[in-house]
């Protein structure tokens, strides 16, 4: 039999003393598994060139998770006579990582204030065909709030939804 060490915590209440005796437990380091994550069939991405936004939720709970671009943040200006577009090169590293956020989901809305939501589809559609089966739109939104944009998609997919099987195969 093991011994962990004990706390006393004494709570007084009037003339009446309480100890709560108090065993550590010792800490764990919670792994997160994607295969136990709850099953919610729709998924909204909110991409830019920098980060995603990506939604997994159900009427009533939703999760979110961000993926970070690994290239830096930077102004491109396209100058006369030069062998460049003035545009940032694609991070494919960085839609694949989004890719493999929505690979489970069932019904995909992607959505954003540029091109990236373009590119993201693009990829998905070379890449990845089975995900990019799953996906019901692509949509500009400039920059709203979390609450906003899961209120959108929850709008859409009710609308979306009578119009398709969601039986998942």
């Amino acid at each position: 039999m093991s011994r962990l060490p004990l706390r006393l915590h004494r709570r007084r209440l009037g003339r009446i003393a309480f100890v709560y005796v108090m065993a550590r437990i010792p800490f764990q380091r919670i792994v997160r598994d994607d295969r136990a994550m709850t099953n919610h069939y729709h998924a909204l991405v909110w991409i830019d060139h920098q980060t995603a936004r990506v939604f997994h939720f159900n009427a009533d709970s939703n999760e979110t998770d961000i993926v970070h671009s690994t290239h830096p943040h930077q102004h491109l200006h396209h100058k006369a006579n030069s062998g460049d577009s003035g545009h940032a090169p694609l991070d494919k590293s960085f839609l694949e990582r989004v890719a493999t956020a929505i690979s489970h989901s069932g019904a995909i809305l992607i959505v954003g204030p540029a091109s990236a939501k373009t590119e993201l589809h693009t990829h998905l559609k070379h890449a990845h065909p089975a995900i990019a089966a799953k996906i019901s739109a692509v949509e500009s939104i400039d920059h709203p709030t979390d609450g906003q944009l899961l209120a959108h998609a929850r709008h859409f997919f009710k609308a979306d939804d009578r119009m398709r099987s969601q039986i998942q195969s």
